[in-house]
């Protein structure tokens, strides 16, 4: 579901003003299986999918729900939008966003809270209407994509000791 009810809800009061809310990043790691084409150096590679929206590939993203906790929420959101089980390993970002400006006009602003999360179980392939694809990219091989998803991925790989906090 691309817009949860309760947005919509508040978005019929708005329109399309700016609108902050809480959301996450769910960056999913897992080792390159034996064998596999990937052939990444690092062994590592990272779950992506590809935005219905937009066509550009992200790591899993969305928005925390009323009461929900963000750790639930990027659990959650892998499995709707990737069909891949995953487990939060933990917080290593918490920042808020620019001004996002939707393909449908309306203006957003993110607390966003960037989880490493470990893959479980499950082949990607687009779980819902938000993601037109999902796959494993090695870490050394990413598509094109925003540099602050770059940036969120190659935070999340290194694993510091510390949360980042901010920009």
């Amino acid at each position: 579901m691309p817009i949860p009810p309760y947005v919509l809800h508040l978005r019929s009061m708005i329109g399309t003003e700016l609108l902050w809310m809480p959301g996450n990043t769910a960056v999913v790691l897992r080792e390159s299986p034996s064998g596999s084409r990937s052939g990444s150096p690092s062994g590592v590679e990272v779950l992506l999918v590809r935005r219905s929206d937009n066509g550009q590939w992200t790591p899993v993203t969305g928005i925390v729900d009323p009461g929900e906790d963000p750790h639930v929420t990027a659990v959650r959101e892998v499995e709707e939008e990737a069909c891949v089980v995953a487990e939060v390993e933990r917080l290593v970002w918490v920042a808020a966003t620019g001004v996002v400006t939707h393909v449908n006009g309306d203006l957003g602003q993110y607390l966003d809270h960037t989880f490493r999360c470990r893959w479980v179980a499950g082949d990607p392939r687009p779980g819902d209407d938000e993601s037109t694809d999902a796959r494993w990219f090695p870490l050394d091989a990413l598509p094109p994509m925003a540099a602050l998803h770059r940036e969120r991925i190659a935070v999340a790989a290194d694993n510091p000791a510390d949360v980042r906090l901010g920009r």
